[in-house]
């Protein structure tokens, strides 16, 4: 990962990634934990992962104007909205005020569009194609390896003094990514006017989606698992109930996920280049898949904390090659709708998992659910590997293959599946 730090100003945006995702990692769970104390139902609290998914339903409007504006002045200015959007959770008391932390959960998901999708412009502009897998095999390091403590810091912090403490750290964390990322100096040419209709402009991500042979297919076989990872959400606490825990126990869950995903975190960019990142993509659902039928037949709570850190090393072995592929494989005028476009295309199966689960939890046991997601995540690995077979060469591209290069295989008719 050394050569990604060597570019020119990857080192400060890292640093701002860095200083905010430490505030995600310590205050998303503690969203949930809050609803579950006040409230004592699990079916409320994975429903505040519905509404963080929720804004993914507007991503293209979103996805337009990131293409429209500078990437580093959106992520500075949405760093800050995000800062002011989690204040309301001091205000919050009761059962009563429930509502108060769903609608920050809400906003979140506003960030989870805008800021990510601003992020990929960014990281496309700064960073030659041959060094993206570096550059987000490192962010997804970082944001795993706060997984290791993060979670339990907000879990004891909520436990200790309350979720105020929470929402404070949290918005500083914002605050100070802001003040970072606005000082960094990238290049960014002035991007090419899109003087088509409305409906153009809002489809033209989707569009571009659906005449990639690649992304298309791994798309494909991505919602197939986002249409059932959402179930982990309240299903998660059934499994703390089933082994007498409590709901902060969780975070100890994440923790040891965490040390996998660290590893996994690591050992992606290299994967990539000896691999190709279609096949990464699969032997990160596999892995997945199989730890959470793993986990889904275990007798105690520690045979269920050894199958984490394998789902953990399958996360960014999953996600890291998607990211790169995107990246890569997106014309750089579009690279905003692409991200908002696969926002929705993933959130809008994740919103059904969230709200279908909650249902689940009441009706089966935390067993069954896990076996329904381990079978569907490898059928969505079996997908991706039948139809992109013809995928071996090595995922990393050297720095003189171009993103128009790639767009034009994809278009080929020879190509299409």
């Amino acid at each position: 990962m050394r050569a990604a730090f060597a570019r020119p100003g990857f080192a400060r945006l890292f640093a701002g990634l860095s200083v905010s995702m430490l505030g995600d990692s310590i205050m998303l769970l503690v969203l949930s934990i809050w609803v579950k104390t006040l409230t004592g139902s699990n079916a409320m609290a994975g429903l505040t992962f519905f509404f963080m998914v929720l804004p993914a339903i507007g991503a293209p409007l979103l996805g337009i104007w990131v293409d429209r504006l500078s990437r580093r002045v959106v992520l500075v200015w949405g760093n800050l909205a995000s800062a002011l959007a989690v204040l309301p959770l001091l205000l919050v008391r009761d059962a009563g005020d429930v509502w108060l932390i769903w609608a920050v959960a809400f906003a979140y998901g506003i960030s989870f569009v805008v800021l990510p999708a601003a992020l990929n412009g960014l990281l496309k502009d700064l960073m030659p194609d041959g060094l993206l897998a570096e550059a987000n095999g490192a962010i997804q390091t970082t944001k795993e390896a706060f997984r290791l403590f993060g979670p339990l810091v907000g879990a004891g912090l909520f436990a200790a003094v309350g979720g105020w403490a929470v929402a404070l750290i949290d918005a500083a964390s914002f605050v100070l990514a802001a003040v970072l990322i606005a000082g960094l100096r990238v290049p960014e040419e002035p991007l090419a006017r899109d003087d088509g209709s409305f409906w153009s402009q809002f489809s033209a991500g989707a569009r571009f989606l659906g005449t990639d042979r690649v992304l298309k297919h791994v798309l494909v076989g991505f919602g197939t698992m986002i249409l059932v990872i959402g179930f982990f959400e309240a299903s998660i606490y059934a499994l703390l109930d089933a082994f007498n825990l409590p709901a902060t126990y969780a975070g100890v869950l994440l923790t040891v996920q965490g040390i996998g995903a660290v590893l996994g975190g690591l050992a992606s960019a290299g994967l990539i280049r000896r691999l190709g990142e279609v096949r990464v993509a699969v032997l990160g659902l596999l892995l997945i898949a199989g730890s959470t039928a793993g986990a889904a037949g275990a007798p105690t709570i520690a045979v269920v904390l050894a199958t984490l850190p394998v789902m953990g090393f399958g996360l960014p072995c999953t996600f890291v090659p998607f990211m790169t592929l995107l990246q890569r494989r997106s014309p750089r005028e579009l690279v905003g709708r692409v991200s908002a476009a696969v926002e929705v295309l993933m959130s809008t199966p994740q919103a059904i998992s969230l709200a279908v689960g909650s249902v689940l939890v009441s009706q089966l046991s935390y067993r069954q659910i896990f076996s329904i997601i381990a079978i569907v995540i490898t059928m969505g690995a079996i997908y991706i590997a039948v139809r992109l077979r013809d995928e071996t060469a090595p995922g990393l591209i050297g720095e003189q293959r171009t993103t128009n290069e790639s767009v034009s295989i994809a278009a080929d008719p020879v190509q299409q599946g």
